[in-house]
């Protein structure tokens, strides 16, 4: 973090974002006043402070989500095109080699 009268750059914010979103980064008055301004005017850093927020928040709740019941058969299905186009010789499973 800068230690003088400089506005923080987007690159600062980043490097420091988790512990600052967490609570658990310790900032001097200075920075934590250069983090605030930087938020401020910076609608990039803000939208990507409130999804940092949200998915902590979504995770700290601890509530499952519910995966729609296609979401295996189409996993499944990706997984297996990306394999067949990654090695084109490979036979898929279950498949007898010839």
């Amino acid at each position: 973090m800068l230690e003088d009268s400089l506005p923080m750059t987007c690159e600062e914010l980043l490097q420091a974002l988790n512990e600052y979103v967490d609570g658990t980064l310790d900032l001097s008055q200075l920075e934590c006043q250069q983090f605030a301004e930087h938020l401020k005017g910076c609608h990039p850093c803000q939208v990507v402070v409130d999804t940092i927020r949200g998915t902590i928040q979504l995770y700290r709740a601890g509530e499952p989500y519910p995966l729609p019941p296609e979401f295996a058969t189409r996993l499944q299905q990706l997984l297996q095109a990306r394999w067949q186009a990654k090695f084109p010789a490979s036979a898929p499973a279950g498949t007898p080699r010839r």
